[in-house]
């Protein structure tokens, strides 16, 4: 039996993890999701003084308070900036870190020096949906539904780092192979023998379009 937990990409929330959590559980598996302040369920707090710090503390305090020890943490896209930050405060919680087409930051960046654009006002608005991003409209529309700005400090927030991610004995990176996104963050990790490489045909919502092939690699991490 391993321990999950995951942190879901921006504008989503737990709800983008259900068909994986749903299939680790089965498999016998524990599997902590939770969303982001700010976001899904909890978007009725999105005015509030939102910040990268205040994500990090989401994660953190899901391991605390649910006692964990030897966790698999996966990180989604932006989650990728969390889980490097959670590994700052929690490395001795964690067995293996997963980043799933995700941003491994360095120190002192943001968010908004990768967009490469100056963010203001209180949220960041969803993107638009990419035609034939989803296999079918009603799933595209599902996801426009239940997405939801973004608290625009978790992106402004500069990330302090001592590298101690790099200390995890288990490091994997998933890439999916079906747009142009991460493939750079992947490129020198290939080569890298401390870490494991592996390839989705499919676009940037893994959990949403592969959620059998993602529980597979997930339970080899």
């Amino acid at each position: 039996m391993t321990i999950f937990v995951v942190v879901h990409g921006a504008w989503t929330g737990a709800w983008d993890w259900d068909r994986v959590a749903k299939r680790l559980r089965a498999a016998g598996h524990d599997v902590y999701v939770p969303t982001l302040s700010g976001l899904g369920e909890r978007s009725h707090l999105a005015l509030l003084p939102i910040t990268l710090s205040t994500h990090i503390d989401d994660i953190v305090n899901e391991m605390i308070w649910h006692e964990l020890t030897d966790v698999v943490l996966v990180a989604h896209s932006y989650g990728g900036f969390v889980a490097t930050g959670v590994a700052e405060r929690a490395l001795e919680r964690i067995a293996a870190i997963v980043y799933l087409d995700a941003f491994i930051p360095e120190d002192g960046q943001s968010f908004e020096d990768i967009m490469g654009e100056k963010l203001t006002g209180p949220v960041v608005p969803v993107p638009e949906i990419g035609d034939g991003e989803y296999a079918t409209k009603a799933e595209t529309d599902r996801v426009a539904a239940l997405a939801t700005p973004q608290p625009t400090g978790t992106f402004i927030e500069r990330l302090e780092l001592t590298g101690a991610y790099l200390k995890i004995a288990r490091k994997s990176f998933i890439l999916a192979t079906g747009w142009d996104g991460f493939g750079s963050v992947a490129a020198p990790l290939r080569n890298d023998p401390a870490w494991s490489v592996h390839e989705l045909p499919c676009g940037h919502d893994v959990p949403l379009l592969m959620p059998d092939e993602l529980a597979d690699l997930l339970e080899r991490a």
